[in-house]
């Protein structure tokens, strides 16, 4: 199974000790890897067929000075699709003139795709996962179900209703971001935390690393992790129902 990180921040926040956590589990989960983030409405993504372990574009990712609102990475282990630059993860697109970030674990039946969901708008997909196939989906059914730009409550209950279609075809644990809010989908495993004041300190489930959040924050500052096991051993993570639908605006959760 892939592994996913999403970050979702009242403020600019830096994602590296996080992602250190989840590039730890690049050993198992090979196959490549990638991370988005934005930028005000700008975005940058940084994608590699190598493992996040070995890449030289992890290790210059790991020493830029990300600070965002809004994160989503992903580590690959490649079921549907081979090897390849194309079909990495996370997946872009543009709609009503903002980027939309897609990430995916789990795998959807190559065989009901076609059926279930039919491709026949402007979206298309580069390469030849099952996961772009449902990302170019999605995107062609929230423009056909919106005329313009809809508010993020708008957004979620379309989510809602769109989501068990594709889930329909096997497992769907996804993040989807358009730089306003962080959006998961749960079919078998994911997790969140929110950190906020009184900060502590957390460390990581996979390495001897360890991070006084109270040293880097203010009182006011307010961030939201999902992934798809918890990154942390002493933070209290909360595991997401199978059909759970979450969204997370300034380091919150607001339900689905």
């Amino acid at each position: 199974m892939c592994q996913l990180l999403g970050m979702n921040a009242n403020t600019p926040t830096d994602v590296m000790f996080s992602f250190a956590g989840l590039a730890r589990r690049a050993d198992e989960h090979k196959d490549g890897f990638g991370i988005a983030f934005f930028e005000g409405r700008g975005l940058r993504l940084f994608i590699d067929p190598e493992s996040a372990r070995a890449s030289p574009v992890a290790e210059m990712v790991r020493r830029y000075p990300i600070r965002s609102h809004h994160v989503i990475a992903h580590i690959r282990k490649a079921t549907v699709g081979g090897v390849a630059l194309q079909n990495c993860h996370p997946f872009v697109r543009e709609l009503w003139g903002r980027y939309w970030v897609f990430a995916h674990n789990g795998d959807l039946q190559r065989e009901r795709l076609a059926q279930a969901l039919p491709l026949h708008g402007q979206f298309r997909p580069v390469g030849d996962t099952d996961s772009e196939h449902a990302f170019c989906w999605l995107m062609q059914e929230l423009a056909k179900a919106h005329a313009g730009v809809p508010s993020v409550p708008e957004l979620t209950r379309t989510l809602r209703e769109l989501l068990p279609r594709a889930a329909a075809c096997g497992s769907l644990n996804l993040l989807l971001c358009n730089g306003q809010a962080l959006w998961a989908h749960a079919s078998t495993r994911l997790h969140w935390v929110v950190r906020q004041h009184p900060f502590g300190a957390a460390t990581l489930a996979d390495e001897d690393l360890s991070v006084d959040f109270a040293a880097l924050t203010t009182p006011a500052d307010r961030v939201a992790v999902v992934a798809t096991e918890p990154l942390t051993s002493d933070e209290r993570w909360t595991a997401m129902a199978p059909g759970e639908l979450q969204v997370f605006m300034d380091g919150l959760p607001l339900g689905g």
